[in-house]
């Protein structure tokens, strides 16, 4: 057995840093900020992340960089304060997400909350979203579901009668996607 050269053991030990800095929690929010990643991995943090992401290809994962505000052109700033976790590469089957323990209504729920979210903004009235929802469903199963989605980051309650988006929907749902696959759904049922 050939030993490693001291630079691929030490590229070896960044990435397994870099892989349990983003894996495990140490904050309410997942991931790690720019800044965590540059103290422990160094200046080249960057292409750590960028190799971390050609070795999680393979399995669905990627490393998603969520940046504070929407920027056209990152500097290093904005890198360093940008929030950096695993998500899965491609969105999930139906048969999955529901054996991974998510209730089809809820899902229903939650793609029309962001949908109407998306659609305003990023903000509307929590009693907007109860009329657009209580038309289908009951309404207590559309406040479980809103309080459960605003536990898990989907949804923020400002406290003023506001809802807007969370973090996590913003890290995990395409908003472009969705409201394809809505457009896509509302002119198959014209037809």
């Amino acid at each position: 057995m050939s030993e490693q050269k001291p630079e691929q053991s030490t590229a070896r030990k960044r990435l397994q840093t870099a892989m349990a800095m983003l894996l495990f929690t140490s904050h309410r929010l997942p991931g790690v900020r720019g800044y965590e990643l540059r103290r422990r991995l160094g200046k080249n943090y960057l292409k750590v992340i960028e190799t971390l992401n050609h070795r999680l290809e393979p399995m669905g994962l990627r490393v998603k960089i969520l940046f504070e505000t929407v920027v056209e052109q990152p500097g290093e700033e904005d890198y360093d304060r940008a929030r950096y976790f695993i998500t899965l590469a491609e969105p999930l089957t139906l048969s999955d997400v529901v054996a991974a323990g998510w209730r089809v209504d809820e899902l229903a729920v939650l793609a029309a909350a962001l949908a109407l979210l998306f659609s305003r903004g990023g903000k509307a009235p929590r009693k907007d979203l109860m009329e657009l929802l209580e038309a289908k469903m009951p309404k207590w199963r559309v406040e479980s579901a809103l309080e459960k989605f605003m536990r898990r980051g989907y949804l923020v309650d400002s406290g003023d009668g506001v809802l807007s988006v969370g973090w996590r929907a913003v890290a995990e749902v395409d908003q472009k996607q969705l409201l394809k696959a809505l457009t896509d759904l509302q002119t198959r049922e014209i037809t």
